[in-house]
């Protein structure tokens, strides 16, 4: 068995990649290559180790060690493996034999790569002239066939131990990505220790259906998984969501795939304009969990379309034109399951006191007591954007009409560029949201009344009160040791006066 190696290393082997197209093409454009080969080294590593270790154990009997491989969770055909385009590697038109190589995946695994007869890699080619003319082309793809081949990267389960080592390579891809490429890389990524918050808050259980109506890259869904395997050895549960990037959407089945996720459903489309997770009736699916991380005050949301809506999610309002974030909200909440239904939204501050209509639709929520807790984050947790956001919880069953309100925004510690929730900063959000209850300058539970009498504006300093009183100040102290101070003064500018005369200056 080959030396095991650390997520680090990995991760800084995929990063150095890049390399190869920096300086030619945009880390839009070549984000999309790196990924896409991560899962197809990744995939052509496992099956290959799995063939080797069949060939130990029976020998050289291809027959059977054919049968054997069939039992793999996924089909990879011998013309589409890494290894044969790698062997080819010099020869012309590396791009087709890509793209070739991909589809013939896509085709021998079914669905586990397609979602209503969208395949994941319908908007991704490398035989295109994004990487230039031909021969220039193939050179780049040559040398990130090679870039992959290198020995840190071989991805075998014998060397790098568990599938999670390369979903973790995959997400850091993705982290970088979005850190470097600003608010439009960063649109389909949500920082993990913000998923890990939301999964805990949310609770998932064995048997729970989740959703994520602007799931991204998927990384907040299969958090949501992961609590219900960590925390109940069970793998009872079914993960919905839909993207409406058709790229992101193949980033999320991929990641789905590379982290053994076959219970799922992506779909790819517009969550507002035409949401595609549907009952056999054609209703709207309902969840017992809907989570997201939604588009900030998205402008053009759908806004024409919503009066007429034919789920007739806007009876409570409809969300100004150029903010669409109550319209996520208003889709999210008609999702619930009527009994079992929790939801956990990150959205901006001003959805929590702005007027209007959004005030109209905050209103009616509140009053239908669906609102169960608000709670601050820290700024500069997000990437493309240093503003602070907030956690809406909302559950369709309340013990009472109470609302809890939790100024977390000083709680996370602070990286080069992004701030960050620790482990403990988590654990106190957590803990404070299942006790419900008051913590001084960080918790207040707020009865319907409250929220009422201020006019049902949310914003957390009406509810907690983080200020500090400063210490007072003993002003005749102040003066002792300025006089003391002002006395050093006078003696040390005697003393320099002396050492001006020794050397001549008067």
């Amino acid at each position: 068995m080959s030396e095991k190696v650390n997520q680090d290393s990995i991760n800084k082997a995929l990063w150095s990649v890049c390399d190869t197209f920096r300086g030619t093409i945009s880390p839009d454009t070549y984000r999309d290559f790196i990924l896409t080969m991560l899962f197809l080294k990744y995939i052509s590593d496992v099956w290959q180790d799995h063939y080797d270790n069949y060939k130990k154990e029976y020998g050289d009997e291809p027959d059977l060690i054919h049968e054997m491989m069939k039992n793999e969770r996924f089909v990879l055909p011998p013309e589409a493996s890494f290894y044969e385009l790698h062997k080819r590697r010099y020869e012309p038109k590396n791009g087709e034999r890509i793209d070739q190589a991909l589809h013939a995946i896509e085709e021998a695994n079914g669905t586990k790569l397609k979602d209503s007869g969208k395949s994941v890699f319908q908007d991704i080619s490398f035989n295109t002239d994004k990487l230039g003319e031909e021969v220039q082309k193939n050179t780049i793809l040559r040398q990130v066939l090679e870039d992959f081949a290198k020995p840190e990267l071989n991805l075998k389960p014998s060397r790098v131990g568990s599938l999670d080592v390369i979903g973790n390579g995959y997400e850091y891809l993705i982290k970088n990505f979005a850190a470097s490429g600003g608010q439009k890389a960063g649109e389909f990524y949500t920082p993990p220790e913000v998923s890990d918050l939301l999964a805990e808050l949310l609770d998932p259980q064995p048997g729970d259906t989740i959703c994520d109506p602007a799931c991204g890259s998927a990384s907040l869904l299969m958090k949501c998984g992961r609590k219900v395997r960590d925390n109940h050895n069970s793998k009872s549960y079914a993960l919905y969501g839909q993207e409406a990037i058709g790229s992101t959407w193949s980033f999320a089945k991929m990641n789905m795939f590379l982290h053994g996720e076959d219970n799922h459903k992506i779909e790819w489309g517009d969550t507002i304009r035409n949401p595609k997770l549907r009952d056999k009736n054609g209703h709207l699916m309902m969840f017992d969990i809907v989570t997201a991380n939604p588009p900030f005050s998205l402008d053009k949301w759908g806004h024409e379309e919503a009066a007429k809506d034919q789920f007739a999610r806007f009876t409570r309002g409809i969300p100004p034109k150029t903010k669409g974030d109550y319209a996520f909200i208003l889709h999210m909440i008609d999702t619930l399951k009527p009994k079992t239904g929790r939801m956990g939204v990150v959205v901006p501050h001003g959805v929590l006191f702005r007027g209007s209509s959004e005030g109209k639709i905050r209103e009616k929520l509140i009053e239908e007591n669906l609102l169960d807790a608000v709670i601050g984050l820290p700024e500069k947790l997000f990437f493309g954007t240093g503003i602070p956001a907030a956690i809406l919880i909302f559950k369709k069953e309340k013990v009472d009409d109470n609302v809890l309100f939790i100024d977390a925004s000083r709680e996370f510690t602070s990286g080069k560029n992004q701030n960050q929730l620790s482990a403990e900063n988590i654990a106190k959000i957590v803990k404070t949201y299942r006790n419900g209850d008051n913590v001084e300058k960080y918790a207040h539970l707020a009865t319907l009344q409250e929220i009422r009498d201020n006019d049902y504006n949310l914003n957390i300093p009406r509810y907690v009160d983080t200020f500090e009183e400063e210490e007072e100040i003993d002003l005749m102290a102040v003066r002792a040791e300025r006089l003391e101070l002002k006395k050093e003064l006078d003696a040390l500018e005697v003393e320099m006066a002396g050492y001006l005369k020794e050397l001549g200056y008067e």
